[in-house]
């Protein structure tokens, strides 16, 4: 029996009035580049060299962005795969992707541009670590159209709720880099929402796509998790930044559970009920997790833990104590 993973043909017309309306809702969003970035703090590395008490945000929010940026950037990649994913299926979704590509561009360019002018980050540092995940060349791994969309709802509302969350950290040590979390978030609420109703349209017209979706979610993985130090992130953003499982839950998986009315789908593949039947184990075990989620550490814990990631050594780090937050 087939798994039901490439995209109904019959849904053309509702993917194009979908595209339709995300072009007309990003015409909202200001992205003047060149005045969300603070110019007036950049200064000449070569007769300013970086240290870490010029630094103005937190450890931990300054790793908080540059996990983001880290994820950003390998964007050509993850171009090239939903490329692939999408190639000889419907025209409307090339075309998205093109257009998502464009808009995901400048997600990285500012994030980096913010933390080089406001000097948060070691250029030096930075710059490596951009080309070693770039090189990494990590793509998504699903294998048809209807699994990329699923993986990619999941995903551009995981990067919009985490944006969100950081952009409130952010709130009390620059309002400037506030305002450009809260400007990507933006384009991450679009993305997710072309994606979502996609996913929806599949499960109303045919129950049975719970199937394949079943697989997506519960090995569900961010692109960025293959960066270094990807789980010592994971812990500083818990502690220090808002987000760790409860928020991933709560702000992602539950969201798309109840819009995708997954609770009350009525699959008719034998396959389809019994990957029904595992979700609902997995959603059950994950809502038990988020609710009895212990913090494994203290506020105190991740900035130590952020410094150690960041590379200050004893001798740099009495001007981070000082820092924000």
């Amino acid at each position: 029996m087939p798994k039901l993973t490439a995209v109904d043909q019959r849904l053309e017309n509702k993917l194009k009035e979908l595209y339709a309306s995300h072009i007309q809702r990003t015409t909202k969003i200001d992205w003047s580049y060149h005045n969300l970035i603070p110019w007036e703090r950049g200064r000449n590395f070569k007769t300013d060299p970086w240290h870490p008490s010029q630094a103005t945000i937190s450890p931990e929010l300054a790793v908080a962005v540059e996990t983001a940026l880290l994820t950003e950037v390998n964007l050509p990649w993850f171009t090239a795969g939903l490329t692939d994913i999408f190639s000889g299926s419907l025209e409307v979704l090339q075309d998205f992707v093109r257009t998502w590509t464009s808009e995901e561009d400048q997600h990285s360019n500012i994030l980096e541009t913010y933390l080089l002018v406001t000097r948060n980050i070691d250029p030096d540092r930075l710059h490596h670590l951009r080309k070693a995940v770039v090189r990494g060349a990590w793509t998504p791994g699903e294998a048809s159209p209807f699994e990329g969309m699923a993986y990619t709802s999941i995903q551009e509302l995981s990067t919009q709720a985490f944006y969100i969350s950081v952009a409130k950290k952010a709130d009390g040590e620059d309002p400037v880099l506030a305002h450009i979390l809260r400007t990507i978030a933006k384009d991450e609420t679009l993305h997710y929402a072309f994606y979502r109703e996609a996913v929806k349209a599949h499960l109303e017209l045919n129950p049975n796509y719970v199937w394949p979706l079943c697989d997506v979610l519960t090995n569900f993985f961010m692109p960025g998790h293959l960066m270094p130090n990807f789980h010592e992130r994971q812990l500083i953003m818990s502690l220090g930044a808002n987000y760790g499982i409860a928020a991933y839950y709560n702000n992602v998986v539950d969201v798309l559970v109840r819009i995708w009315d997954i609770k009350n789908l009525h699959p008719t593949y034998p396959e389809a009920q019994a990957a029904l039947k595992r979700l609902n184990r997995y959603l059950d075990r994950l809502a038990r997790v988020a609710a009895a989620q212990q913090r494994l550490g203290t506020p105190e814990t991740a900035r130590k833990a952020a410094i150690d990631l960041l590379g200050y050594d004893s001798t740099q780090q009495d001007g981070t104590e000082a820092l924000a937050g």
